[in-house]
């Protein structure tokens, strides 16, 4: 089995729905996609590149995929999940507000580099609204050496003063019972 590992983000509403609504869907789809799928706490995190617009709500979610499982299908299957919750790449500015984002942070061992996709994700080790969550999962679930690179990672982004801005908003627990739980697999 494949691990993959999937950032998610959203500060925008869409059809009624607030943003952690919308994080909530898509857990519910990742949820029959990924097994074994865990989710992480929601953090509160202001926009990083495009700095005028509303905070965002960011999380990952760790499973697993069947040893054939290919990158380029799961994002075809992601940027699905995107578009049912309001999101189109046509109409967005690039790093500004979007309804929902799912990025693949690491999909298995592989290193991908390719136009649509690079893993892993080529700005994981600057983002710690994606290395915080990703540790709080991957303390559970991981091998040492992925564990302890995130933790330089980190460590290195609050020396720079860059990762002070990252609150828990909601904890991965009470998310689950706030959107209704039921994500199958999870053990969040």
């Amino acid at each position: 089995m494949k691990r993959v590992l999937l950032g998610l983000g959203s500060n925008k509403n869409f059809e009624g729905r607030s943003s952690l609504e919308i994080l909530g869907c898509a857990c519910h789809d990742l949820a029959y996609l990924l097994e074994n799928v865990k989710f992480s706490s929601v953090y509160k995190t202001r926009a990083m590149y495009v700095t005028d617009q509303n905070d965002f709500y960011n999380m990952v979610a760790l499973g697993f995929m069947p040893d054939n499982a290919d990158a380029l299908d799961l994002l075809k299957t992601i940027h699905g999940i995107e578009a049912k919750y309001g999101r189109d790449r046509s109409k967005e500015i690039r790093f500004g507000p979007r309804s929902i984002d799912i990025d693949i942070e690491l999909f298995g061992d592989e290193t991908i580099n390719l136009p649509e996709l690079v893993v892993p994700h080529v700005r994981i080790e600057e983002r710690a609204f994606v290395l915080v969550p990703a540790l709080e999962i991957l303390e559970k679930d991981a091998d040492c050496k992925i564990r302890e690179k995130y933790e330089c990672c980190l460590s290195r982004l609050k020396e720079k003063g860059k990762a002070s801005d990252i609150q828990m908003f909601i904890s991965a627990q009470d998310f689950i019972l706030f959107t209704g739980g039921g994500f199958n697999g999870s053990e969040s």
